[in-house]
């Protein structure tokens, strides 16, 4: 039976700015563990947050790179899930109104010829600390250092439906345009090695001329390139083989054994109404003018091979109040 391929991606990347999302704890790499944090990054009770201007333009930057419309009127929400390295209990992310919607990144497919890969979304929302597993030859235990609680990060989101990627091909090709776009317009360097770009892998399989999707596997939090394709590479074959000897392939998210070349089990997949989205109490909606949406685009340089596209979307204003953020 031949089979097609279905290839989408969440990519995070970690942006460049000076301060961190909604505070002003300095971004540092290097920085000695806890050193960069404060009630607000922390998740301390009554700690207010006040949202970056810096990482909204990066937002704004990036979907205009990715040929997105740009959505005039948009709002932070919590979504809640429990894990150590997220001192909320919740992480600040974007639901139902993000800032960027329906893009598309142009690359070249298997037959060496132009294909649009769609975007879905492009969204702005808060870094998780960091876990660092140990053992002192006595017992096993986990650190978490909170430097990197509350970096600004920009996930971009694939569409499954519009144009994904059908092989290992196309989706290397995806990759590095994106990082090379991402790095040319200065709001990220992408530096892999420090988790400045990850990925979250999504593949599913269907028989070749189906219409249906199957139960798709999410591999997280991968930041090489070569283990996306071998992780990709092995996923494809497991679901295969479940598939030709008539078992079910589950919908999950999965982990990439990086020395044993396959991937494994992690938890059910979960859906959005899992993670109790409502929009954040603390942080009022944006309103982007019209102007600073124009000067966003004015820093912008010519990109090497794609044309810059600008469609702006013009939200009705709900009654309340809104950020409105102006040059």
């Amino acid at each position: 039976m031949e089979y097609e391929y279905i290839i989408c991606f969440e990519t995070h990347v970690e942006l460049n700015t000076k301060t961190k999302l909604f505070c002003g704890c300095r971004v540092s790499y290097d920085a000695p563990p806890n050193t960069r944090i404060c009630p607000v990054c922390t998740g301390q009770p009554g700690a207010l947050p006040v949202l970056n201007k810096k990482a909204v333009e990066y937002a704004v930057k990036a979907g205009l790179a990715l040929n997105c419309r740009i959505n005039t009127f948009s709002r932070f929400a919590r979504k809640n899930y429990f894990y150590p390295d997220l001192p909320k209990g919740y992480q600040i992310s974007q639901y139902d109104l993000p800032f960027c919607e329906d893009g598309y990144l142009e690359i070249t497919d298997d037959g060496g010829m132009p294909y649009r890969v769609g975007i879905k979304r492009i969204h702005l929302e808060e870094d998780a600390g960091k876990l660092m597993h140990s053992s002192d030859g006595k017992e096993d235990y986990s650190l978490v250092d909170y430097n990197r609680s509350s970096v600004p990060l920009l996930e971009i989101v694939t569409d499954h439906e519009r144009n994904p990627m059908h092989s290992l091909h196309e989706a290397r090709n995806y990759l590095e345009k994106l990082k090379q776009t991402i790095k040319y317009i200065e709001i990220s360097e992408c530096m892999m090695e420090r988790g400045q770009l990850r990925c979250d892998v999504n593949i599913s399989i269907r028989p070749k001329g189906s219409k249906e999707f199957g139960n798709r596997a999410e591999i997280k939090n991968m930041s090489s390139f070569r283990f996306i394709m071998e992780a990709l590479e092995y996923e494809i074959k497991r679901q295969k083989d479940l598939i030709e000897s008539g078992k079910t392939v589950m919908q999950e998210t999965r982990l990439f054994d990086e020395q044993k070349k396959i991937t494994l089990p992690m938890r059910s997949k979960e859906d959005a109404p899992d993670y109790r989205y409502f929009p954040d109490p603390d942080l009022m909606e944006i309103k982007l003018d019209e102007d600073f949406i124009s000067n966003v685009e004015k820093t912008m340089p010519e990109l090497p091979d794609q044309q810059l596209i600008r469609i702006v979307d013009q939200y009705e204003i709900p009654s309340g109040d809104a950020i409105i953020l102006t040059r």
